[in-house]
């Protein structure tokens, strides 16, 4: 009898760990959740969409492993009045660097790099680097000085390589990157990646590596770099080694044409901010591109998905690295994944890891998320947040840039940590 009732045990002990590893949808409600005033939610956002300042929204968010809250709001695509799902696709943009960035840890994990070696060990062109001196912003021309060192992974990871973004960085890495044909990974380009990564290493760098932080190309690297490493593109890579085990089944960098009727329409703003379709020529970036066959694989902004995806991929990190029974990282990596990684911050108060913004301990006495959370977003006003104390995990998506209204997502955030116990 005494070995049945251990062997029981024993089995729901297991029973209850392994479904503790995923997204549990059934349970109605849970302890500890405010429902009325998470409900607030639904009138701060409809309040934006009834204004016209914002068209469509999904928010997600999870607690204790458990769905609390997925809704759809507003219009997939406003023009036809059809209505978001809450399955909406939609291109997350810079939430791609995150994926990347574990896809390098992947390999790290196979012994195949470290994180403080030169990545001219894989790619001999970024071994003897030079930093801009001196720029000449009427002829873009300039001087430099030779780099101290090489660039590492860990630097690619946490933004302080010294590489500079094209299109949306400064105004100085814009035109030389420009001048140079460099794409920014936002939207569709017909171009070899490796070939045009080996032509950025051609250009200086606009600071010495681990000096600051500054926004960079560097997951479109690390992206070319896994390529390089597995000798697989980075789609089958991320497939094969994330998407898949995870059961992320709407994240692409080629989405499905059988799909595109779950793709949300891209929005912006004029010059008196009001919200209107985002055209195909605007700012070079066409909004079909996720429907473009497309080889270049933009590490830092090429994917597109789902609220749901996304929200397995953050239970993943807060599981410490497993889900519904596979392990995509060890919980070390994890914890490296979202410990500060540099000696400053990045916006003047938080910390950054290998991939994420980490709320510090002086912004967590000012805001809502607690210190350790990590988070980002997206181009088109994606965003994500992942808070280990509160076992937290949220998302609030929608597809417009520039959004004057952000305003009401930190209306909603505050709603739900003001619903929570503890």
């Amino acid at each position: 009898m005494k070995r049945i009732s251990l062997l029981f045990a024993l089995s729901f002990f297991l029973i209850a760990h392994v479904h503790a590893q995923f997204i549990n949808t059934f349970s109605k409600t849970l302890p500890g959740v405010d429902y009325k005033k998470l409900g607030l939610i639904d009138s701060i956002i409809n309040d934006g969409i009834n204004k016209n300042q914002l068209n469509g929204v999904v928010t997600i968010l999870i607690k204790d492993n458990q769905l609390v809250q997925w809704k759809g709001y507003g219009y997939l695509d406003k023009e036809s009045k059809k209505p978001m799902p809450k399955d909406a696709i939609f291109r997350i943009m810079s939430q791609t660097k995150a994926l990347t960035s574990v896809g390098i840890m992947i390999l790290y994990e196979q012994g195949k790099i470290y994180l403080d070696e030169p990545i001219g060990d894989f790619i001999p062109e970024y071994k003897s680097q030079s930093v801009i001196d001196k720029y000449n912003a009427a002829d873009t021309t300039y001087t430099t000085v030779p780099a101290k060192r090489s660039i590492t992974f860990r630097d690619l990871l946490t933004h302080s390589s010294g590489l500079g973004y094209a299109d949306i960085g400064s105004a100085t890495s814009n035109a030389i990157y420009a001048k140079a044909k460099i794409p920014s990974g936002l939207g569709y380009f017909d171009a070899n990646l490796l070939e045009r990564m080996k032509a950025l290493a051609k250009l200086p760098l606009m600071f010495q590596p681990g000096e600051k932080w500054q926004y960079s190309l560097g997951s479109d690297l690390l992206g070319c770099l896994i390529e390089v490493i597995s000798k697989q593109s980075l789609e089958e890579f991320l497939t094969k080694n994330i998407f898949k085990p995870l059961g992320m089944n709407d994240t692409y960098f080629n989405l499905p044409p059988f799909k595109a009727g779950r793709l949300t329409t891209v929005y912006t703003e004029d010059s008196l901010h009001n919200v209107i379709k985002w055209n195909h020529t605007f700012r070079h970036i066409d909004p079909d591109y996720p429907l473009m066959k497309k080889g270049y694989f933009a590490g830092g902004a090429g994917l597109s998905s789902t609220a749901w995806d996304y929200a397995i991929f953050l239970q993943m990190m807060l599981n410490g690295g497993i889900y519904n029974g596979h392990r995509i990282l060890s919980p070390r990596s994890v914890q490296l994944m979202t410990s500060s990684q540099l000696d400053f911050t990045y916006n003047g108060a938080d910390w950054f890891g290998l991939g994420f913004g980490i709320t510090s301990a002086k912004s967590a006495n000012r805001n809502p998320r607690n210190e350790g959370s990590f988070s980002w977003g997206g181009y088109y006003g994606s965003s994500y947040w992942a808070d280990p104390k509160a076992h937290l995990i949220c998302l609030i998506m929608t597809q417009q840039n520039p959004n004057t209204y952000g305003v009401f997502f930190q209306k909603v955030e505050n709603v739900i940590y003001s619903s929570l116990d503890k």
